[in-house]
Order: structure tokens, then C-alpha cells, then sequence
């Protein structure tokens, strides 16, 4: 404590002790209260120096005190903010924890009534290059690098709570340190991924009259009698527009505030930052959560479009059939190519579209 805080806090307590001794005259009840408050206080002062509640008080006021160390909250002892981080956290960890819970126990249950969404291919069905080389690199530098934080700051907010029961606590401060240090580092690639990402893929993704179609129409397109769209539909657009551009862009601005105390933000601002940054993490998790299954499992042909690069005829036709037909008509940035050039599987004709 510095020493002006402990000369004005010694003077409350010396204050307090006139103040019961120069009303005894006046009220017997006063009197009492007052002595026995002041009592109290030199009590706790010699027994615990300066934890007391006029120190304690003056402390929490927030008035500024006296330091020989310059910066921006250097005579600040305790953020009164703190206490309402401490206090929010937790319940917006558990909130996110609950979404994440809802939307993969949602998937699943499609995934056991529905199955993978698949269009048969037609005989002799040609190829189309859906994505470019660049095209795929970004997606899986973004794909890689945004999974990876999702699990490590699912084991930081939720660890505790869910592993550390589980596993107990060698094993999960290991998991917690490594998972930490795995999230801090690896964090910053974001500022590559989230603008290559958005440069390679922006063009596709204006949204349009036809995309509120095709929102108007989503339980068709898990029927199987999709909206016609153009190389990406109202739903990929909302993943590019909310969990790329929003959420990503939040997440990465909001993350170089909390692993990089040294911009000379306030505690204030990184609580605040922290907060956001959970919000912004759960809410993209929900949605990237769907693109991930309707990539892999959910959608036969999806996987292998950013894996290899190429789709048939007849998937395209029936996913995306505006799309399509500007490839027949020659109109759009992708072509048709031959079996030999795009090189795909030796079984592809026998698997589903």
C-alpha cells in the first residue's frame, strides 16, 4: 500500500476514535456504537494492518493514489470492474457451453433420421473445377487454424467444469497449460487466414433477392429439393458473412487485446474483450458447426469438392443449378474439364454425387 493510502486510512481510524469520544456527551447510544466501531477497527488494524474497511473503502473508491511507476493504471491498486468480470464469465461460458451442446445434439438427431444427403450421378457425368488450388489452401489454412481454437478455448472456458471431474488434476493442468499456449500462438495466423479467405471467396458471396428464396425455402433443401442458387447458396452465404467476416474478424481483434498486454489497454478493456471474444466463439461454433457436418457427413460430394477441387455434372446440377448453367453457357469463372486433367478417384464414378 502506498504511503499517502496508509497516512489517510490511519487518520480515518484516529478520526473515528475523536468521533466516539467527542459525542459521549451528547447520545449514550451514539457513544457506544461509535466506540465500540472504532474499537472494532484498531482491532482489526493490529491484527490485520490495513485490512480493514476504511482502507478497504478508499481502496475500492477508485480515486487515483500515488506511484513513482508511470503508465495508464498504475495508481490504481484494485479494477472495481473485476468483480463483475468474475461474475460474468462463468455464465456466459456455460450459456455457450449449452448452444454448442444443442446445436451437435441437433445434427446428430438429422443425421440419424435424415442420413447423408446424396444425388446420384448420371452415366458419363462430366467434371467441373468448383475450386482452385488458392482457393482450396485458404479454406484449409482458415479450416485448420479456426478448428484448432475452437478446441483448445472449448478446454479453456469449459475445462474445468467439464475434464477437470474426469480426468482429474494432473493430467488436466497439462491439458489446460498446453492448450493455453497452443491457443496464444497459434491465434495470430488469423490475421493471414481471415483476409485471404475473404479475398478469395468474397465475389461468390453478394447477397441477393434469390438468397431470401432460398432461406424461404430452407426445409426444401433438407428434402432434397434445393432452391436454385449460384456457386453458393443463402445458407453458405450466412456462414462466409457472419462466422468470416463478424465473428473471426471480433475474435482475431479481440484476441491480440488479451495476448498482447503490452498495447497499453486498460484491465477494463480486456475484461470487456474477453467477454466479447467468448460470445463471438460460441455463436460462430453454433453456425460453423452446421457447414462442418453439411461438408462431411451431412452432404455426399461436399468434402470432396474442397478436397480435390472438382464436383460432376449432376451434383452441381442439383445443389447449385443457377451456377450450373452459367458453366454450360461458358459465363462463369469455372469450366468443365476432362476426367484425365482433374484426376479424381479411380471409384468415383461408383460413388454417390
Amino acid at each position: 500500500m502506498r504511503k499517502r493510502s496508509i497516512t489517510r486510512s490511519l487518520g480515518t481510524l484516529l478520526a473515528a476514535a475523536f468521533f466516539a469520544s467527542g459525542v459521549a456527551a451528547q447520545s449514550p447510544a451514539v457513544n457506544a456504537q461509535a466506540a465500540d466501531y472504532a474499537t472494532q477497527q484498531q482491532k482489526q488494524q493490529l491484527a490485520q494492518p490495513l485490512n480493514n474497511q476504511p482502507v478497504w473503502k478508499e481502496v475500492r473508491s477508485g480515486l487515483p493514489q500515488v506511484t513513482s511507476v508511470l503508465g495508464r493504471e498504475t495508481n490504481i491498486l484494485i479494477e472495481p470492474m473485476g468483480q463483475t468480470w468474475r461474475a460474468a464469465r462463468v455464465p456466459v461460458a456455460t450459456t455457450g457451453g449449452l448452444l454448442l451442446a444443442l446445436a451437435l445434439a441437433a445434427l446428430g438427431g438429422f443425421y440419424a433420421i435424415r442420413g447423408t444427403m446424396t444425388v446420384e450421378p448420371a452415366p458419363g457425368a462430366r467434371l467441373i473445377q468448383r475450386f482452385t488450388t488458392a482457393d482450396r489452401a485458404a479454406h484449409w489454412l482458415m479450416a485448420i487454424v479456426w478448428v484448432t481454437l475452437a478446441v483448445t478455448g472449448i478446454i479453456l472456458s469449459l475445462g474445468k467444469a467439464v475434464l477437470l471431474p474426469l480426468i482429474g488434476y494432473t493430467l488436466f493442468s497439462w491439458l489446460a497449460a498446453f492448450a493455453k499456449n497452443l491457443h496464444n500462438f497459434i491465434g495470430p495466423i488469423l490475421i493471414v487466414a481471415v483476409p485471404w479467405m475473404f479475398i478469395r471467396f468474397v465475389r461468390y458471396n453478394a447477397i441477393g433477392a434469390e438468397d431470401i428464396k432460398w432461406f424461404l425455402r430452407i426445409f426444401d433443401f433438407f428434402k432434397g429439393h434445393e432452391y436454385p442458387s449460384g456457386k453458393f447458396n443463402g445458407g453458405e452465404k450466412l456462414v462466409f458473412w457472419l462466422v468470416l467476416v463478424v465473428f473471426s474478424t471480433t475474435l482475431v481483434v479481440t484476441g491480440l487485446i488479451l495476448v498482447f498486454p503490452n498495447f497499453d489497454q486498460t484491465r477494463q478493456t480486456m475484461q470487456l474483450s474477453n467477454i466479447i471474444h467468448m460470445v463471438a466463439a460460441y455463436l460462430a461454433l453454433a453456425l460453423a458447426c452446421v457447414h462442418i457436418y453439411l461438408g462431411t457427413i451431412g452432404m455426399s460430394g461436399a468434402y470432396r469438392a474442397m478436397r480435390d477441387g472438382y464436383v460432376d455434372a449432376t451434383w452441381a446440377e442439383h445443389h447449385h443449378a443457377v451456377w450450373y448453367q452459367e458453366v454450360v453457357a461458358g459465363t462463369a469463372r469455372e469450366k468443365f474439364v476432362e476426367p484425365a486433367s482433374a484426376a479424381p478417384p479411380a471409384d468415383a464414378a461408383r460413388r454417390p454425387a
